[in-house]
């Protein structure tokens, strides 16, 4: 998204591209950065497939005369980061990803040396000194201030040191390996899960083992006739019994566009054939057809996952698996 602010400006946009389990595709390659100012950003997690990309990454990247940003949203959770030894520039955490509550609070943790090389173009309240109406001046506080517009969320602020002691109770390598394990788990009863006929029911996108992978697994169903069943189909079901599913394209269009292979031209006249304001993907998927997914489905474990909830997402699995090949009898 933030992408559109270079864009106006005229910058050059690249994409490093992604192999068939979505990690850095092996000929992948930084170019030298031009002399413009330049930033590379990339997810240390993948939020689609879970991938952990190379967090060697930013050192390539600076090499290369780049600005850098990590969004650690998806990787801070549930593994260790050292901003010393990972020397981004900027990196963006989410606190209510790392333990829950409050919602709605992350932060963007910059190095000051980077901070300051950005003027912003305009000012909001909380991030003055002065302001000035009849003289048609202004002066922005210095350094993180100048960009924390309004008032903060003090009560949620508040919170914050109870949950990142608790994870410190825990124990940050504790976490990945509990995390893994259940990984591992999800990964397994998906590999198993069958129509009557015997037919592998399931199709993952990304990585089938937990090989620089977290704790989040898309994938999809497909019924007795090969065609990926609807995402929500599955979803409500899920819901219905209550287990928690996500179905869409988990805010990743570009790793969703890679993993389920939509073809460009069609999507695109899918997309403008829609008016504003009332697009869904029930339409979209009508209108590209069925043999294309438009969305997967992600299951996620965390730190309160246990084996007894994955214990009840293999029986919902199964039932559901089944359920098909009584349908399509």
């Amino acid at each position: 998204g933030i992408r559109v602010y270079a864009e106006a400006k005229g910058a050059d946009i690249t994409y490093l591209p992604l192999d068939g389990e979505l990690r850095l595709a092996a000929d992948a390659e930084i170019p030298d950065a031009p002399a413009a100012p330049s930033l590379f950003a990339f997810p240390g997690q993948s939020n689609f497939s879970g991938v952990k990309h190379p967090l060697s990454l930013v050192d390539d990247a600076r090499a290369k005369g780049y600005r850098t940003v990590l969004d650690a949203a998806a990787y801070a959770p549930t593994n260790r980061l050292d901003l010393a030894s990972v020397p981004a520039d900027f990196a963006c955490v989410a606190f209510y990803k790392m333990f829950g509550l409050p919602t709605g609070l992350g932060a963007l943790l910059a190095r000051k040396e980077a901070l300051a090389e950005l003027e912003r173009p305009w000012f909001a309240g909380g991030t003055v000194e002065f302001v000035s109406v009849q003289n048609h001046v202004h002066r922005l506080r210095i350094d993180a201030e100048s960009f924390e517009d309004g008032t903060p969320n003090f009560l949620g602020i508040a919170a914050m040191p109870r949950g990142l002691a608790f994870l410190s109770d825990v124990g940050m390598d504790n976490v990945t390996r509990h995390v893994a394990e259940m990984t591992e788990r999800v990964l397994d009863i998906l590999d198993c899960a069958c129509l009557p006929d015997g037919t592998p029911a399931i199709e993952i996108y990304g990585p089938k083992t937990t090989e620089a992978r977290g704790g989040t697994v898309a994938f999809n169903l497909r019924g007795p006739s090969g065609d990926v069943l609807p995402f929500g189909d599955v979803e409500r079901a899920a819901s219905a019994v209550g287990i928690s599913l996500r179905g869409g394209c988990f805010c990743n269009p570009g790793a969703a566009e890679r993993a389920l292979d939509l073809p460009p031209t069609e999507a695109l006249e899918c997309f403008q054939g829609i008016p504003r304001g009332s697009f869904t993907l029930k339409k979209f998927a009508r209108c590209i057809g069925e043999e294309h997914a438009v969305g997967a489905l992600r299951v996620s474990v965390g730190i309160p996952t246990t084996h007894a909830d994955l214990d009840r997402f293999q029986e919902f699995l199964n039932d559901f698996c089944r359920s098909q090949g009584e349908s399509a009898g």
